[in-house]
């Protein structure tokens, strides 16, 4: 499969699942972004087009990808509870619910955010 029909089917699924799914101040958008390299985690206030805050597996610990992601996803759900903000809208932006996105998300919930 050519890289650029790659990119255009998951273009489309991150269109379609946005199309459904929005996030407030007291409910943010986790939104997920996964490169060759590194995970992206950002919680969006979609109201007023605003980041609250960001975590990237560049800077955590963990030998494997794996273990990264899942330390950065504890990383976020601290972050979040230190504002005071415990539920969340996930937004697995057009990547399949596998691998590095599930241990994100699950570490993020074992550490005490619910979505």
């Amino acid at each position: 499969m050519d890289t650029r029909e790659k990119t255009l089917r998951r273009k489309r699924r991150r269109n379609r699942v946005r199309a459904k799914i929005s996030g407030t101040a007291t409910c943010p958008r986790l939104s997920v972004f996964r490169s060759n390299t590194q995970i992206t985690g950002q919680l969006i206030d979609d109201e007023k087009n605003e980041t609250l805050m960001a975590v990237s597996t560049l800077g955590q610990k963990g030998k494997t990808p794996q273990e990264r992601a899942k330390s950065a996803g504890v990383a976020i759900a601290e972050a979040a509870k230190a504002k005071k903000i415990d539920t969340v809208v996930f937004d697995r932006g057009g990547y399949l619910y596998a691998g590095n996105i599930k241990a994100f998300a699950d570490a993020a919930r074992q550490a005490g955010l619910n979505f």
